[in-house]
Order: C-alpha cells, then structure tokens, then sequence
C-alpha cells in the first residue's frame, strides 16, 4: 500500500517541473485517483479517470496481440500540452499521470522526474 506522505511528496516533486499542470496517481482498472494535485482549473479527476480507460485499452490491446512486455509510459501530444502516463512497476495496476504545458516545460525533464518518483513508489 502507498503512504500518504509519499504519494504528497511525488505530487509535489513532480508539480516542481517547469510547465507541469496537474498530476495525479491513478488505479487504471477502477479509474479511482488516489492522490492529486493542479496548479490551475485543469479537472485532473476527469483527465485521471479519461487515461485510466486509455491505459485499460492498450493493456486490452497488448493481451490480443499475445505482448508479454509492460508498459512503460505513454506519450499525447497535443497542440499546447503534453501528457505523459508512465506506469508504477512495482504497482501495475496504477500509474502516475502528468499534463505539462508546452511553454517551458521540459519533456526530457519530465520523464527523468516521473522515472524517479515511480520509482521511490
């Protein structure tokens, strides 16, 4: 089970990042968020439960096509963001989500960040 602390913690560590816009750690099977954080009027419970289904399609997808593999992040790129879902190893059922503004932010920056909380996770 994860620990308040260290769920507020990643929150915070990864809302450091320049251009971060919300983040949240998600169970991708319920949809359920388990922690959270924005710094603007973006619905991070809705973009949560939204990547949850996009999470639930891939690992629908890899099972059809007989992939052992795992996923390790998945990458939207839209006109103004970026939204990265990188999934927690040692909790497959959740991931850790970030939308990032696509002024000053970093994507390199972003995953390394996202790479290191997962881990601590």
């Amino acid at each position: 089970m994860l620990e308040v602390e260290k769920l507020d913690a990643a929150m915070s560590d990864i809302l450091s990042l320049n251009g971060s816009i919300a983040a949240s750690v998600v169970d991708w099977k319920t949809g359920m968020v388990l922690c959270s954080d924005t710094k603007s009027k973006f619905d991070i419970e809705l973009a949560s439960a939204g990547n949850a289904e996009v999470v639930k399609a891939k690992m629908s997808t890899m099972q059809s096509l007989g992939l052992e593999g795992a996923i390790e992040d998945i990458l939207i790129t839209l006109s103004d963001q970026v939204h990265i879902i990188r999934t927690i190893a040692s909790n497959p059922n959740l991931f850790l989500y970030l939308a990032l503004s696509d002024d000053g932010a970093s994507l390199a920056m972003a995953k390394m960040k996202m790479k290191s909380v997962e881990e601590v996770l």
